[in-house]
């Protein structure tokens, strides 16, 4: 395979837009894409199979109370997509997207292959236990620690590979190709709601029913299917290289800042950029200069001692597009930010939802609905509303606002942030009533589960709009040596959505009165004020993220159309060291 930049088709080094890629003809495009997308829906598979029933298996197995296990699970989920950095951090900066979403994946692998045995062997005894009817016996403290390891391993494999294959997948087209790597992302998600759905309804049956083992083997045989999918396409796919560590080039920025925070661009002079078409970064496009944060434009000042004799030393004088890219880390951290509190709407069905499901009439003709399995009605929402998306909506809003893809990223995930809201109000409203169809001395409400459906459809709308725009949006705005981080941000989102939900169920559990909003006996309990609680987050957070995106402006990379571009020279006298 030779080296050769993005876009090109004959085999030979070009330097068209500055981002190296490893390429040979005919590789890429949908072909290569298709096989990420399978993959994507077998690993979501594999470690949905673990987190859609963990909080039951929590509390039926390991004996833990609701508010312990709910907390256990958003720390876990939490977890995850925390492990999102650290995977983004390798493949952009040493492994490349390919190594380390296979890495990624051995780990995964590992992990379930662990939980498979551990559980199988110390935890779930007698057998048939954990059904909800039968207890187990007490855990000994080593099959717990495993047990534990176990669930972390598959946290940080799934949470390592999200990213990068997501990224990875719109390595495959070309820069020019927006609207098929829009298109990728819906499919993307789509992809991941197909892995889940098969977790959600055959995986949960079984391990509603006690079969455990059986579920955990499943998802164990499906991470080995996508390993192996995965590892089928080698030949096929685009490679980007990585372009080193991002953190001493952000680092140098500031630092350099720092030391000429005296010094102002003379009359005449202009910024210091690297000559050529390529950047300092290597891999990476220039990026155009913004007059935003001109503060940090100090650390590309050529002063008389970086003129005369001392060498180029990074953490002294850096290039405008390395300004640029810590700039553009810094706009899109308020954004990211305002999607910390959906994510807290988002946790909710793994926990809240079905320990609400859990209280409420689930039995159809005899047939038993696991709580867990609700979650499908939020899938199938996200798969509706995917293809209603694509096909309708975007072309309605193309004609209404010339924008290919319908609404813009930040519009999307706007809409998002309402609907969820929508969600939590529609949540609350159901518990009310479950508590009012109470029979006294019955544990369970006379009211029928599917009254949760509308919750987890609203769920599910708003995750088309609020995620898939957030994978878009931070993707296409992160610069090309921080891709991967830039996908990674939308897990990240999800992670501390998890923790602050965590934290907010026992705060609520300290300053509430009597047994809390969310006691053992969810009877005795006020889960809807909770639900309402977030409902009015989100609104604040509407708020703050209208002014936001109102305020965001673009991180516009050579080749892309920018009104502003000013102040950057190309001196000859200077040579740029590579120390990135």
């Amino acid at each position: 395979m030779e080296t050769i930049t993005k876009g090109s088709e004959n085999g030979k080094l070009q330097l068209t837009n500055g981002e190296k890629v490893i390429r040979k003809k005919n590789v890429g495009g949908w072909r290569s894409a298709k096989l990420l997308l399978a993959n994507q829906a077998l690993a979501t598979l594999s470690f949905f199979g673990v987190g859609v029933n963990l909080v039951l298996f929590l509390t039926r197995v390991l004996r833990q109370d609701n508010a312990t296990a709910a907390n256990n699970v958003s720390m876990w989920t939490g977890t995850v997509y925390l492990c999102s950095l650290f995977g983004a951090f390798l493949s952009d900066s040493y492994l490349g997207r390919y190594a380390a979403c296979a890495l990624s994946q051995l780990v995964l692998l590992l992990g379930l292959v662990l939980l498979s045995i551990s559980s199988g062997l110390m935890l779930l005894h007698p057998k048939g236990c954990g059904d909800g009817k039968l207890e187990c016996n007490p855990n000994t403290t080593l099959g717990i620690v495993i047990f534990y390891v176990a669930i972390y391993l598959v946290a940080l494999g799934y949470g390592g590979h999200q990213p990068t294959v997501a990224t990875f997948g719109a390595d495959q087209f070309k820069e020019e190709e927006k609207d098929f790597k829009s298109a990728f992302f819906c499919y993307f998600y789509f992809s991941l709601n197909v892995g889940s759905l098969f977790s959600n309804t055959i995986l949960v049956y079984f391990e509603d029913k006690g079969q455990w083992s059986l579920g955990f083997g499943l998802a164990t045989a499906s991470a080995v299917v996508g390993l192996v999918v995965f590892l089928v396409g080698f030949r096929g796919y685009k490679y980007v290289q990585p372009s080193g560590n991002p953190i001493p080039r952000v680092a140098q920025v500031f630092c350099s800042t720092i030391r000429k925070w005296n010094v102002s661009l003379k009359e005449g002079e202009a910024l210091y950029e690297v000559q050529g078409s390529e950047s300092a970064i290597k891999g990476s496009r220039k990026i155009m200069h913004t007059d935003e944060f001109r503060c940090l434009d100090k650390a590309a000042i050529m002063t008389e001692r970086d003129r005369c004799g001392d060498p180029a030393n990074g953490w002294r004088l850096c290039s405008v597009t390395q300004v640029e890219e810590a700039k553009c880390i810094i706009r899109m951290l308020p954004i990211w930010v305002c999607t910390i509190i959906y994510s807290v709407v988002f946790t909710q069905m793994a926990s809240l939802f079905v320990e609400q499901g859990a209280v409420m009439h689930s039995y159809i003709s005899g047939f038993h609905i696991p709580a867990a399995s609700m979650s499908v009605f939020d899938i199938c929402s996200v798969l509706l509303c995917t293809g209603i998306y694509r096909k309708i909506l975007v072309p309605i809003a193309e004609k209404l606002s010339g924008n290919v893809n319908g609404l813009t990223e930040l519009q999307r995930m706007g809409v998002g942030l309402i609907i969820g809201m929508l969600a939590m109000v529609v949540a609350g409203l159901t518990e009310v009533e479950r508590l009012r169809r109470i029979v006294p001395g019955e544990r369970v409400s006379t009211l029928s589960i599917f009254w949760q459906v509308p919750q987890y459809v609203l769920v599910g709308a708003s995750e088309v709009f609020m995620y898939v725009g957030q994978l878009e949006f931070f993707n296409e705005q992160a610069p090309d040596g921080i891709k991967s981080f830039g996908s990674s941000l939308c897990m990240a989102s999800m992670s501390l959505g998890n923790f602050v939900s965590s934290l907010l169920v026992s705060f609520v559990m300290k300053v509430t009165d009597g047994p809390g909003w969310i006691p053992e006996d969810l009877n005795e309990g006020h889960m809807e004020k909770f639900y309402f609680l977030i409902a009015g987050l989100c609104a604040l957070d509407f708020f703050f993220y209208v002014l936001c995106a109102k305020r965001y402006n673009k991180c516009s990379q050579v080749g892309e159309t920018a009104e502003n571009v000013s102040k950057i020279s190309y001196p000859e006298e200077v040579v740029m060291m590579d120390r990135v």
